[in-house]
């Protein structure tokens, strides 16, 4: 991966990064505020299930961070990279199950019956992309040992030399 890519994307992320903090610091509040005559229970769920929807986002964006760090130095194919790419697939799922959350809390509600099927069309599409991510790692399982099998002949073939 090249320097501008990788550049690139980290301005990406650091933009989503502090919009996320703006929403959650400023505009949560102000749902807060609007969602007045809603009982509490409800007001507080639908508040909690998106300020803990974005901080799913913010986890899987720390990692990615991360593994570009590892990309940038050439240690991605290593047993280090494994815990974050583990954290983004249950960031997602986690993605996954409070997007139903909040199907179902919206379900008994005047909510029209084909908005909380797409909402739960949504969550099913989230858990298909921590699904994604966990093949991914299944390929980084076998590039990483491709790469240690690589620096075992490397080291016998210098031995031999």
């Amino acid at each position: 991966m090249g320097k501008l890519t990788i550049l690139a994307l980290r301005i990406v992320i650091a933009l989503a990064l502090a919009g996320s903090l703006v929403v959650q610091v400023v505009m949560m509040p102000l749902v807060w505020v609007d969602l007045e005559g809603t009982p509490d229970w409800g007001r507080a769920s639908l508040v909690a299930i998106v300020v803990l929807g974005i901080l799913t986002l913010q986890i899987s964006a720390v990692c990615v961070w991360q593994l570009l760090t590892m990309v940038r130095r050439g240690s991605v194919f290593s047993q280090a990279a494994f815990r974050h790419v583990d954290i983004v697939i249950g960031a997602i799922a986690a993605a996954s199950v409070l997007m139903f959350l909040l199907a179902v809390l919206l379900a008994p509600g005047d909510m029209a019956p084909g908005l909380v099927g797409l909402i739960c069309g949504a969550s099913l599409v989230i858990a298909g992309v921590a699904l994604i991510v966990l093949v991914l790692r299944m390929l980084l399982v076998q590039a990483v040992a491709r790469e240690t099998e690589a620096q075992h002949l490397r080291s016998e073939l210098n031995e031999v030399i």
